[in-house]
């Protein structure tokens, strides 16, 4: 009796054991990745089909051959259209930062505006700043942020949720205003408010991205040595006015499986073991052809609530192959005066005080 007791009571031990397990193993995705579809072999995301055509039927205005399946129709509550329209005839704009920004983060806004954001930072380069906001639904904070637009005309909103499982639809309709109001910058550079940029060395980088920062290093040795003084210099390279640049810091990553997991994906929303390659949404850098061909090509790409997933199905769907470069720095880069000579974007920054005592620092140094 005593044996058929205790057999007993091992029987449930490793029944709750098997039970603990299997539900671990179901809560971490193990079953899950069994069933992922191979990435390389067998790639589709709607729209399945080549788009190619329909895309640049649509970028020059005419009827495409298949219909979009997919629309960002927000309207702009503050729109800033005259944002990209002063002075550029006369110098070509360069650049143009597109902040994504909290309706509440005044006080970050408000420094970027004087230090990276500055527009202008370089007498001999145009730059516009505009930062991206949705809305919440809160009467006393939208009337200050229309008494901040009103003051700064940098403010771009649209009316969807502020939240972020909508940074999509952010980033979005970022692209759509650039495509719809300034679409005559060679260059633009996607940014959230909590980061510390070097507008110097973005400038640096988009003059020479395959070499960045090595040409700026030989360049100062050249310097140095009059018996090279008259060759050409690589600084003096200049990228084609029909590259197409998506650029930063790139990801090759999988999907998270496991339900716990604040970006826990199913197989229904991405059937694939990895995500194409992607870069960092947090600081990244388009060229006018890359921004044209990616918004573009986002009428025929299903939508997806993970934004940099989105810009990595998107330069997948338009043939964009995303540039990585280590200077875009995703986490932040632990603070050293001269460790930052290089440093084009650094994630981390939510205390506005910081930032501005590390650009300053870093303006005095000539890095900035």
């Amino acid at each position: 009796m005593l044996l058929r007791s205790t057999f007993l009571k091992l029987k449930i031990k490793y029944l709750i054991v098997i039970i603990v397990v299997c539900f671990l193993i179901r809560i971490f995705g193990v079953f899950t990745h069994l069933f992922e579809k191979d990435y390389y072999k067998t790639f589709e995301y709607p729209y399945n089909g080549n788009i190619h055509i329909s895309v640049q039927q649509l970028r020059y205005n005419q009827k495409p051959d298949i219909p979009p399946i997919n629309f960002y129709n927000y309207e702009y509550i503050i729109d800033c259209h005259e944002k990209c329209t002063s002075d550029s005839n006369i110098v070509p704009l360069r650049l143009v930062y597109i902040v994504k920004s909290s309706p509440e983060n005044f006080d970050r806004r408000v420094v970027i505006r004087n230090t990276w954001g500055y527009e202008h930072r370089f007498s001999d380069v145009e730059i516009r700043t505009i930062f991206v906001l949705g809305t919440r639904h809160d009467n006393e904070l939208q009337e200050i942020i229309n008494n901040e637009s009103a003051q700064f005309k940098d403010i771009v909103q649209a009316n969807f949720t502020d939240s972020y499982f909508n940074n999509t639809i952010k980033t979005m309709m970022g692209l759509k205003w650039a495509v719809k109001f300034c679409s005559a910058s060679k260059f633009y550079m996607f940014v959230d408010d909590d980061y510390y940029v070097s507008t110097k060395n973005v400038l640096r980088f988009v003059r020479n991205p395959a070499n960045y920062p090595q040409y700026l290093q030989e360049s100062n040795h050249k310097t140095k040595n009059v018996s090279v003084i008259h060759q050409t210099r690589i600084e003096d390279f200049e990228l084609p006015e029909d590259v197409r640049l998506y650029a930063g810091y790139v990801f090759f990553s999988a999907p998270h499986r496991h339900f716990t997991s604040k970006w826990y994906v199913s197989l229904e929303e991405y059937p694939y073991h990895m995500w194409p390659p992607y870069v960092t949404a947090g600081a990244y850098v388009l060229s006018l052809e890359a921004l044209m061909d990616m918004y573009y090509t986002s009428f025929y790409t299903q939508h997806f609530r993970f934004d940099d997933v989105y810009l990595g199905l998107l330069a997948k769907k338009a043939t964009i192959e995303p540039f990585h470069c280590d200077h875009f720095y995703f986490y932040k880069n632990p603070y050293e005066s001269q460790g930052y000579s290089f440093t084009i974007a650094s994630h981390g920054y939510d205390s506005p005080a910081e930032l501005l005592q590390v650009w300053t620092d870093q303006k005095s140094l000539g890095n900035a």
